[in-house]
């Protein structure tokens, strides 16, 4: 069994809900679950920015990326936030290599078209898992920074969810699981959705029931259904402890996006 987990948000800032995530990779490793981490770090990477006095702005939940913020955002993604996931679920118990889209080629950006120039912000383009595989093979977890390359040779801050999303099909995963720092996607009386068809999200995004950040997650969540990822699931952070449940399919928490 194929899974991508996507942590990121508040979850990355706690030490303990790392931990536990931690853990929870190591369980489903123990099961014999080849596990793939994705993780993003914008918290961090927003309170980085401004302790260098750079002002963070978004558009439709995508943070606008000029050269300098970019360059942080490699720092900050790449590095403390890479390593400290990876060093966490080394002491747990599984050896993890951390790695961003430059690494071996892994992943290949383009430049993101929008109304709006975001800048350095980009989208995958290409995906070669075959490093990953060698990774599980060896026993160990990959884990995944959201920076990759474009063939302009300049490296692009790509949304987390996004890059979860295009591993899971690239690998041909089972699941996809995406942590957040909500309990699931609400609908319009701010109740939980435990099951939500893809076909309603664009209403849910139409009538303003959704916004910021969970739009391009579920843009990811309807990419990974497209691909043919079987089980796509948005699990709270707060319950991160029920993951390894979803290596036998009794995970219910949070919302699940199935195709209709």
């Amino acid at each position: 069994m194929k899974i991508v987990l996507k942590i990121g948000g508040a979850a990355l800032e706690d030490n303990g809900r790392v931990r536990a995530f931690a853990r929870a990779v190591v369980t489903l490793a123990q099961q014999d679950v080849d596990v793939a981490v994705i993780h993003g770090g914008g918290a961090a990477l927003t309170r980085t920015l401004g302790e260098l006095g750079y002002e963070s702005r978004f558009e439709n939940g995508l943070r606008v990326t000029d050269a300098r913020t970019r360059d942080v955002a490699v720092m900050v993604l790449a590095g403390h936030s890479n390593k400290r996931v990876v060093a966490a679920i080394d002491a747990a118990g599984v050896p993890a290599a951390g790695l961003c889209g430059s690494d071996l080629g892994l992943l290949r950006a383009v430049k993101k078209r929008t109304g709006t120039d975001l800048g350095f912000v980009g989208e995958v383009d290409a995906v070669d898992w075959r490093w990953i595989d060698l990774l599980w093979s060896a026993g160990a977890v990959p884990v995944i920074a959201s920076i990759a390359p474009g063939d302009d040779g300049e490296l692009y801050n790509i949304n987390a969810d996004e890059v979860a999303a295009a591993c899971a099909v690239a690998c041909h995963a089972d699941a996809l699981v995406f942590l957040t720092d909500v309990p699931g996607v609400r609908d319009q009386y701010g109740n939980v959705i435990p099951r939500l068809p893809a076909s309603h999200i664009r209403d849910l995004s139409i009538a303003g029931v959704v916004s910021g950040g969970m739009i391009p997650k579920l843009d990811a969540c309807m990419r990974a259904l497209d691909g043919r990822v079987s089980s796509v699931r948005i699990l709270p952070a707060a319950r991160v402890e029920a993951l390894p449940l979803i290596a036998d399919g009794s995970l219910h928490e949070g919302t699940e996006v199935v195709l209709s």
